[in-house]
């Protein structure tokens, strides 16, 4: 991308939240992970640049750090803005940007200075630990480290990787994951947590989870997906 392609793919996600605000939205939330667009900036693998926008972790974080921050101008600082970000790539789970808290913190800094009102923190599992030698998740560093609230998500209710190769998933684990849920939101590792595939075979997870009735929730399989088109 030439700065040019850069100064206009910012102004086209301002303008972007601002037409989401107009007709009604209460926020946005803009996608820079999983080796997206955004994602190829903060990834070292991918960000070869010798401008602004390529270097160390905060370099890298800037082209999302500016997106951010016109959002936020032009949408207004009353427009929510939420981030969603991961360490993993769309087909390299073992994928980094950082390999420990501290290049963490130097790539999170830019973005919070920015404006972001929360972070979507995606991982392959919500409860499995950032860095070794640390039990903290990514969603509880994140948290910590820039002290915005935090969505954690992957694998809630699922036992089985969601790129398996039969499209299967099964929801057998719940009562263990649910107890992983409720104990990161009192620990304070994250302040919420999304729910995808899952919810898709389950309209009704939420009532029968508060009602006890795990016996009626089904599994998932990707013929689930047929039904959003």
């Amino acid at each position: 991308m030439t700065t040019a392609d850069i100064v206009r793919t910012i102004r086209d996600y301002a303008q972007a939240s601002c037409r989401a605000r107009d007709i009604g939205f209460d926020g946005v939330e803009i996608h820079a992970a999983h080796g997206y667009l955004i994602d190829q900036f903060f990834w070292s693998e991918t960000n070869r640049r010798d401008d602004c926008y390529g270097g160390g972790p905060a370099e890298r974080s800037r082209f999302a750090a500016e997106i951010v921050h016109e959002c936020k101008v032009r949408a207004g600082t009353d427009f929510p803005v939420v981030l969603r970000v991961s360490q993993w790539k769309q087909h390299d789970y073992l994928g980094r940007i950082a390999n420990t808290p501290e290049e963490l913190s130097f790539w999170l800094v830019p973005l919070v200075k920015a404006g972001v009102d929360c972070f979507h923190v995606s991982t392959r599992r919500f409860w499995d630990p950032a860095f070794p030698g640390h039990a903290a998740t990514l969603a509880g560093w994140v948290r910590r480290l820039t002290g915005r609230p935090v969505i954690a998500v992957g694998s809630v209710l699922l036992n089985t990787d969601f790129k398996a190769s039969d499209g299967k998933i099964q929801a057998a684990l719940v009562p263990e994951i649910l107890q992983r849920v409720a104990e990161g939101l009192e620990q304070g590792e994250f302040d919420m947590i999304a729910i995808g595939r899952a919810l898709l075979a389950n309209p009704d997870l939420v009532k029968n989870v508060l009602s006890g009735d795990l016996d009626k929730l089904k599994s998932y399989d990707r013929s689930f997906l047929n039904r959003l088109v």
